[in-house]
């Protein structure tokens, strides 16, 4: 709960004057009962109307107040844990943006999602119970107690007697919320995934038919959430009854006390009645007590994912090292080895330079390590031996805004959101409209967005779904080369796009940015054919190395992939 204490510091304030005006409407509440005792003992019998007018004013004074205090304290609440729930939304999504991929990974996708979703909404709920009902619970319980002890502390001792049974019950119950709740947030995690690879995949599953089976996936993991939750509803459950039970039970032995003592003149009807007011008041604070428990086990486990994300430490650290005069090449990998799990190398010992405007091209097959060199070079993960240099410094030298500067990037898996043409390839970055418009132009993308009659103003559906792959493709690269970066990854980003418009973008990219270092990933030997150096990855490791003309010489691989795709000549 520390973790939970630091957010709501900023609002101490608010949160203690919202507190004060609960108290003050609770205790008017508290005095309710006892007012009317006091009418029924002292007021009634002396058949002073004025009297009785007088004390009938101040209850409703009374129950005004505690009315107005209530509903003022509970929109200061409302207000508060909005303001709190967002800041820590907020929060929660900067982290995610800035965790490395392998705390990416770690955590995934989805997770990430339901926390910041319904772990969230558990944590908001909880404090704004915990103001509206934690502040007065306690107070109507304890001023409930002391003022039955006031009106006959013999009828007060049964409640008292009663209090450690109730106790111990919700103590033991709320010990095994947390776990259980931790396991259904993690069920909430399987059914996010689920569904997030079904509605990114729809077209797939409609065209291969596997409706009925993404609806029996998708039920495998709605049931174990329904298991799950039904596991912590049923033992959280027990709360209440086992509370209204003994509070039930209370209830009769003061009754039946309260009976026995009228008769023997050791108490008054008036007393029983106030009394009686005053147990259903305990008897409701002890219920909001119960909720407080079962919304605390919720939001402990909620609190525990959250905090997990927003203290992951940040894994991308900056070292002070000068770059290497001698050093001439702009790219280069020495001795470079990675692994995903720590258990084999995803790639091993890779090792080449790159010229400032050089080309190079990746290939191989699929899973040879292509993209993942792509990944190191961008320090979405840290290498685990060797050293990747830039202008011959150090990757671990450069800030991130200094790293970012460099690159422009396609990336295999790239998206689009739901926003204009203009607004997709500019990406936030303040371009202007002719840095927009030629990078289009390079991306061979200009010629079908003028085309459409809205042009660059024309609004995209999320993913960009109401263009074709190749469209959808063009402004992607031309996102990446708007800016004219020193450096631009292309990883397999031309995949969907026709030879012809693939020549004419290659053309394009040598003659507008003969000065911008080009990495080409991709699986297609036309694609690379022209790079300066071509890399051929195979497990991991560079198999090929050299131009084109080279490796069909030299790289058996090489020259099968080559025959393979162009019939043993290349067409240009």
């Amino acid at each position: 709960m520390k973790f939970l204490i630091s957010y709501l510091k900023p609002y101490k304030y608010r949160m203690l004057l919202g507190f004060s005006i609960k108290v003050t409407g609770t205790m008017a509440e508290l005095f309710l009962p006892f007012i009317l005792t006091h009418i029924l003992n002292n007021v009634i019998g002396t058949l002073d109307l004025r009297r009785v007018v007088l004390f009938g004013i101040l209850m409703i004074l009374c129950a005004g107040a505690a009315y107005a205090c209530n509903i003022i304290a509970n929109r200061m609440a409302a207000r508060i844990s909005k303001d709190f729930a967002k800041e820590m939304r907020k929060d929660l999504f900067a982290k995610t943006l800035y965790l490395s991929c392998r705390d990416t990974d770690r955590f995934t996708i989805p997770s990430l999602e339901s926390r910041i979703t319904s772990d969230t909404y558990n944590v908001h709920s909880f404090v704004s119970m915990m103001q509206r009902m934690g502040v007065r619970a306690p107070i109507l319980l304890l001023g409930g107690m002391t003022i039955s002890f006031i009106l006959d502390p013999f009828l007060a001792l049964v409640m008292l007697f009663m209090l450690p049974f109730i106790f111990v019950t919700v103590y033991f119950i709320s010990r095994k919320g947390v776990p259980l709740y931790t396991k259904v947030q993690h069920s909430v995690d399987d059914m996010v995934r689920v569904v997030r690879e079904d509605t990114q995949g729809i077209r797939v599953i409609k065209a291969l038919s596997k409706n009925d089976y993404e609806n029996r996936r998708y039920d495998t993991v709605n049931r174990r959430l329904s298991a799950d939750e039904r596991r912590a509803g049923i033992i959280m459950g027990i709360v209440n009854p086992a509370m209204t039970m003994l509070m039930n039970l209370g209830i009769a032995a003061v009754v039946a006390l309260s009976a026995l003592r009228v008769s023997k003149n050791l108490s008054s009807p008036a007393t029983v009645i106030a009394f009686m007011q005053y147990f259903t008041l305990i008897s409701m604070a002890m219920m909001s007590l119960s909720r407080i428990f079962v919304m605390y086990t919720k939001c402990a486990a909620s609190a525990r994912r959250i905090a997990e994300v927003i203290e992951t430490p940040d894994r991308f650290y900056v070292k002070n090292e000068p770059a290497n005069s001698a050093d001439t090449s702009h790219i280069r990998f020495e001795k470079v080895s990675f692994s995903y799990f720590g258990k084999q190398n995803n790639l091993e010992n890779i090792s080449f330079s790159l010229p400032r405007g050089g080309k190079l091209g990746i290939i191989g097959a699929t899973g040879s390590g292509k993209s993942t060199l792509v990944k190191l070079l961008l320090r979405f993960y840290e290498i685990d031996s060797g050293g990747i240099y830039i202008h011959g410094k150090p990757l671990t030298a450069y800030t991130r805004e200094e790293l970012a500067a460099l690159f422009g990037v396609a990336l295999q898996n790239d998206f689009l959101y739901a926003d204009s043409i203009r607004e997709n390839i500019d990406f936030g970055r303040g371009l202007s409209d002719e840095q927009i418009v030629h990078g289009a132009k390079i991306a061979q993308a200009h010629d079908f967005i003028t085309a459409i009659p809205d042009g660059y103003d024309h609004i995209l559906s999320s993913k960009g779904t109401n263009l074709s792959g190749g469209q959808r493709q063009r402004l992607l690269i031309a996102r990446a080369i708007a800016a004219h970066p020193e450096i631009l990854v292309l990883d397999d980003s031309s995949s969907a796009l026709d030879y012809k418009t693939d020549a004419n973008l290659r053309a394009a990219l040598v003659n507008e940015m003969a000065d911008t270092t080009v990495i080409t990933v991709a699986q297609r030997v036309s694609s690379v054919k022209n790079c300066d150096l071509i890399l051929v990855l195979e497990q991991g490791k560079i198999i090929g190395m050299g131009t084109h003309e080279e490796l069909l010489e030299s790289c058996p691989e090489y020259r099968e992939i080559s025959d393979s795709q162009m019939g043993g000549a290349f067409v240009e």
